[in-house]
Order: C-alpha cells, then sequence, then structure tokens
C-alpha cells in the first residue's frame, strides 16, 4: 500500500463513521485495519466504516447490483462484519449525495441486510427503509451487575433485545457487552437496547452496539426499540391497519420511527458529513503490524 487513501467522516444522529470510498473494491481491508481507523485515540475515531463500493464489485452484493448500484460494505469498530447499520445507511446515502453520485430523492443501497430504499429529502433528513421486523419467540433476560430484566428479542436484520428501565442510568457502563440469557438466544451475540419512556409515543434509549459497545446512536435500534414499544403498548399495525410512529431519542439527537400496516419500517433522521482527507498509507500498515 503506497498511495494516500481516501477517508471522509460523517454522523447520523452522532453515530460516527469512517468513510473510505472505494468503487472498484480494490483496497484490502482487513479487520486490524479497520479498528485501527475507528481507534479514537491512536486513528481517526469511529463507531464503525463505511466502505463504498459498487455493487457489482463486490462478491456479497453481486446478486443485488441490479436493484441497487452501490453497496455498504459496514464494518463495526472492532473491523468485524456487520448485517445493517441504520444510521450508517443515512450517512452513506449523504456521502453518495455529496460526491455528486446521487441527487435529492429515492435510490437503493445494498447492504448484508438486503436492498434498503432511501429517501433524501430536501430539509436535509434522510428516511431509510428498514425492512420487517422479526421477532423471536422465547424469553430473554438481560443483566447490570444485581439488576435483571425482561428483554423482547427483535431482529432487524441483525439481532436486538429490548429492556424497559425504570431509569437509563441502570443500564451503568455499557462499553462491555450487557449479559443475556438464554446464551442460545444470541449465538453471534448481541446489540442491546435500554429503554424509558418520554410520553405518549414517545421513548428514549441507551445502546450497547455488538462490536461497537456504547454508541450515541443506534438506527436498527432505535427501530427495534418502536417495534418493541409498540407491542408493549397494544399496536400492531398489522392488526389495526393503521401506521404507528414513535419519536426516539438517543444520546446523539433523534429518530422518527413508522412501521406501516405491511410491516415495513421506516426511520427519518439528519446525516451530516463534517470532514474529509487522506489516509498516511505508512502509518496505517504500522497500525496494522501493530495489532496483529
Amino acid at each position: 500500500m503506497s498511495t494516500r487513501i481516501a477517508f471522509l467522516k460523517g454522523h447520523g444522529t452522532e453515530n460516527d463513521f469512517v468513510i473510505v470510498p472505494d468503487p472498484e473494491n480494490a483496497l484490502d481491508l482487513p479487520q486490524a485495519a479497520v479498528a485501527a481507523l475507528c481507534d479514537r485515540r491512536a486513528g481517526i475515531g469511529g463507531d464503525g466504516l463505511l466502505h463504498v463500493v459498487r455493487s457489482a464489485a463486490h462478491p456479497e452484493a453481486r446478486e443485488m447490483a441490479a436493484e441497487a448500484e452501490w453497496f455498504m460494505d459496514y464494518r463495526n469498530g472492532d473491523g468485524s462484519l456487520a448485517e445493517m447499520c441504520g444510521n450508517g445507511v443515512r450517512v452513506f446515502a449523504r456521502y453518495l449525495q455529496h460526491a455528486g453520485l446521487v441527487t435529492e430523492g429515492d435510490l437503493a443501497v445494498a447492504t448484508r441486510g438486503g436492498v434498503k430504499t432511501v429517501h433524501i429529502a430536501k430539509d436535509g433528513d434522510v428516511t431509510v427503509g428498514m425492512g420487517r421486523a422479526r421477532l423471536p419467540e422465547g424469553d430473554v433476560t438481560v443483566s447490570v451487575g444485581e439488576r435483571s430484566w425482561p428483554a423482547r428479542n427483535v431482529n432487524m436484520g441483525n439481532p436486538h433485545a429490548v429492556a424497559f428501565v425504570d431509569d437509563l442510568a441502570h443500564a451503568g457502563d455499557l462499553n462491555s457487552p450487557p449479559p443475556f440469557s438464554p446464551g442460545s438466544a444470541y449465538p453471534d451475540g448481541v446489540n442491546v437496547e435500554f429503554v424509558v419512556d418520554r410520553g405518549p409515543r414517545h421513548v428514549a434509549l441507551r445502546v450497547h452496539e455488538r462490536g461497537s459497545g456504547e454508541t450515541r446512536s443506534c438506527g436498527t435500534g432505535a427501530c427495534a426499540v418502536a417495534v418493541a414499544t409498540a407491542r408493549r403498548d397494544g399496536a400492531d399495525p398489522a392488526v389495526t391497519g393503521t401506521p404507528v410512529t414513535y419519536t426516539v431519542d438517543v444520546p446523539g439527537g433523534r429518530l422518527v420511527i413508522t412501521e406501516r400496516p405491511d410491516g415495513e419500517i421506516e426511520m427519518t433522521g439528519p446525516a451530516v458529513i463534517v470532514a474529509e482527507g487522506t489516509i498516511d498509507p505508512e502509518w496505517l500498515e504500522t497500525a496494522v503490524r501493530g495489532r496483529a
């Protein structure tokens, strides 16, 4: 690796990402390289990395190329692969607009969680079609210290455990994964959301994101929380035929989640590009060796 690598930095409700444009999938980004780039003290810093690739150029996305030109090859902050990131999709779309690759209006983005529909509004907000939630059966419990709570198992293309608590402070230090049981419920780990009520159809959350620790926002987590809260409140659009909308406050801002009668979930919120530059290849090679 001898040439400098272009990057940008962006965030959606303060869920922040290193963005690496690589249309032809020419870059080798091993897990150690991603972790080094996302390191907040020794790297650029981010909750995750958005590798921007044309779907036709990536083996995991070629089958989606007819539907979506661009593939969001998303990595967690520790470099591990992830199926989907709702805030990441919004920032990904904002990057495509920033780069002049798309304009306001509708587009499709390929992810490991399938093709997502996106709308870039004139007011700057970005709406993402997040697909349908699955609600696996079985009881789940999450714990922090001596406290434990029942949790709703919600899958948004990635796994979530949603626990309703009296005080968000009870979630403690969410940089370490909260224990859950049974272990078989989430064999590959889980994103855990702790939720309090703020008012009618208005909740707030804190979240531990699998592979990233506590983050300022989690888009799929906000969707999982909205669905879990709706079911707790006795609202199911598939039964009533009426959409249900929840405002979800996250530490980094506010998201609006709507579940429609056909099960489709839409998430609306801001997405911002804050900086761009180049990565020193010698630094990255040294950082990767240091993590080997």
